[in-house]
């Protein structure tokens, strides 16, 4: 997670600091609805080295604001839980030791509901001192709004992934709950199983800006802004979807050498792989479950070995 710029004022009145508390409200409240589904052992579990528990998302978070925010810029404010940081600190070598990442699913304490009363304080604190906070901390709101959202992000990658493991397919959400979601992003045409003609659009070429060049948030990895060189390209009009896969899967795309930078081939040899994460037998592990592969939804999952090879394939 990079640092904030202060390239902007962040408050100018009370109304620009009653808007950032209502983002900050809006997001943490997100983050809670996103694991209003999942039980005491669902957000405990971790599934692999490289993911973290819903739980240890929801305390990091917590951490994030109580240590940089309310410790660093309220006078006299005392921690909810002085072990929580070694517990949920992620890398930040300037806050000391922590607890390793892989073992983050041994934290079977404190419990979701520990965490969830933790969430509150810490809400509860930050609002209440947003309206008096200098204007460094106020920046610091608003990175860590941005870093909740990062997180949430990386926590419905996690969810999927955990839930995925169990072959009962658990649902987070029931089919229609996400079903509208899916269909936004669909590239069917009105035809409903089809998509699309795809088309090529011609990009920018020569000396272009690149970088943030606005006063609004931006992390420091979208900075300085620079002039780079594009040479002359073209993207399609949508993304490759599922029913064209298909082609690539039956026309042996999984069993062709040649279509393979060296070290994509030996990845697929070395794990099997004949399909794009979460397929299996004509159906697709989503966070509502297993459901029917939609030919004409944008493909995912995708590995740039995978993205190479359908490239050279196509």
């Amino acid at each position: 997670m990079a640092s904030r710029t202060d390239a902007s004022p962040i408050t100018e009145s009370a109304e620009d600091a009653a808007r950032l508390a209502r983002r900050f409200a809006a997001t943490r409240r997100l983050t809670l609805d996103l694991v209003a589904t999942l039980s005491d052992a669902d957000a405990s579990a971790q599934s692999m080295p490289d993911a973290s528990p819903a739980k240890w998302h929801l305390a990091h978070t917590s951490w994030f604001f109580e240590t940089f925010v309310l410790r660093d810029h309220v006078p006299g404010y005392q921690l909810f839980d002085a072990r929580y940081p070694f517990l949920f600190n992620s890398y930040y070598e300037a806050e000391g030791p922590r607890h390793a990442r892989p073992r983050r699913g041994l934290l079977t304490r404190p419990s979701l509901d520990e965490v969830r009363v933790w969430r509150a304080h810490v809400d509860t604190a930050v609002q209440s001192a947003i309206p008096g906070l200098p204007r460094a901390a106020l920046a610091l709101v608003e990175l860590g709004i941005h870093h909740e959202q990062q997180h949430q992000e990386l926590l419905l990658t996690d969810i999927k992934h955990l839930f995925a493991q169990n072959p009962l397919g658990p649902a987070v959400w029931e089919k229609t709950a996400i079903a509208n979601e899916v269909a936004r992003f669909s590239a069917a045409s009105a035809e409903g199983d089809k998509a699309s003609p795809m088309r090529w659009i011609r990009g920018a070429e020569g000396v272009v800006d690149i970088g943030h060049g606005g006063d609004t948030f931006a992390f420091d990895c979208e900075l300085p802004r620079f002039s780079a060189l594009l040479t002359p390209h073209a993207l399609a009009s949508r993304p490759v979807t599922n029913g064209e896969w298909r082609q690539f899967i039956a026309d042996g795309g999984y069993h062709t050498p040649a279509l393979w930078l060296s070290d994509g081939w030996a990845w697929v040899q070395g794990e099997d792989v004949e399909a794009p994460a979460y397929w299996h037998d004509g159906r697709q592990f989503t966070l509502s479950g297993w459901r029917e592969i939609d030919p004409a939804a944008p493909v995912t999952h995708i590995s740039f070995f995978e993205a190479d090879a359908f490239a050279t394939w196509a």
